[in-house]
């Protein structure tokens, strides 16, 4: 026991007033050690727990971030109080730079702040369709000061926290899993309505991630100069990839229109000439 005692007590560095011991590097290694296995412990309940009740793993996940961070937080505090520096100390003696380096980190304090709302309020969650700016992304991960993305054209997306909490942004997948669309096309002058109607609303039919007919509707929503302008609605649960699933709509309805000879006009412009009798002398 005494060896044990004298291989603790061995001092490594000694720095100013700060002496490191074997002693401390052991405690330092421990605290860590501790930190991971409760990290471990309550990310493995907390899943467990949502496959059994059937609770939303966005959610979760969200709990489980706020818990990390703060167990983070708690453990750097024990690592610098084993090592001897006094944190109240050290706040007061440095409060002049930390005002300097807030001003300098404004920005990044910001995205901070706006990941812990993100993660505690949850009107973002993990897998959720965002518009941002624009640009439509599906949201992989939250994280304390940027969150990642994937776009509709399969890459990765790096989003500042601050601009999903202060910018205007679309959640196509907040209230519902699944959201409705239109495709809008011009047919010819004289071409029957109620068939061009009829035709539209079939070709949604035909797709198969339209199921419920009672939400697809044709209409007819005015008269163009060239065409009578027509507009398809359904509802679709493939929000991310939707671009394909309205391409596959509009071949089918170029199809049913070659079918049922309805016509999708060019834009036509009439030019009139007048003749003038004036003798040229």
């Amino acid at each position: 026991m005494q060896k044990i005692n004298e291989i603790l007590e061995y001092q490594i560095l000694s720095l100013s007033d700060f002496n490191i011991k074997v002693y401390t590097v052991v405690m330092i290694l421990l605290i860590l050690a501790v930190t991971k296995l409760i990290l471990w412990l309550i990310k493995s309940a907390l899943f467990r727990k949502s496959r059994l009740n059937q609770l939303d793993t966005a959610n979760v996940y969200a709990l489980y971030q706020i818990i990390k961070y703060i167990l983070w937080v708690v453990t750097i505090g024990l690592i610098l109080e084993t090592i001897g520096v006094k944190l109240t100390v050290l706040i007061a003696g440095s409060a002049a730079l930390l005002v300097g380096v807030g001003l300098g980190l404004q920005q990044t304090f910001n995205d901070v702040i706006s990941g812990i709302i993100l993660l505690s309020e949850k009107s973002i969650k993990i897998n959720d369709v965002l518009d941002i700016d624009g640009d439509v992304v599906m949201i992989q991960s939250i994280g304390l000061r940027t969150s990642k993305g994937l776009n509709r054209d399969d890459i990765s997306i790096i989003i500042p926290n601050s601009l999903i909490t202060t910018s205007k942004v679309i959640n196509w997948s907040h209230q519902s899993k699944k959201t409705r669309f239109r495709i809008s096309v011009g047919v010819s002058y004289g071409c029957d309505v109620e068939l061009v109607i009829k035709v539209l609303e079939e070709s949604a039919f035909e797709h198969p991630d339209i199921s419920n007919r009672d939400s697809v509707e044709g209409r007819l929503m005015g008269f163009g100069n060239s065409s009578m302008d027509f507009e398809l609605l359904f509802f679709s649960k493939n929000i991310f990839r939707i671009g394909k699933v309205k391409s596959d709509i509009r071949r089918i309805i170029t199809s049913k229109f070659s079918e049922n000879n309805i016509t999708i006009p060019f834009p036509q412009m009439d030019i009139h000439f007048k003749s003038s009798n004036v003798d040229l002398k």
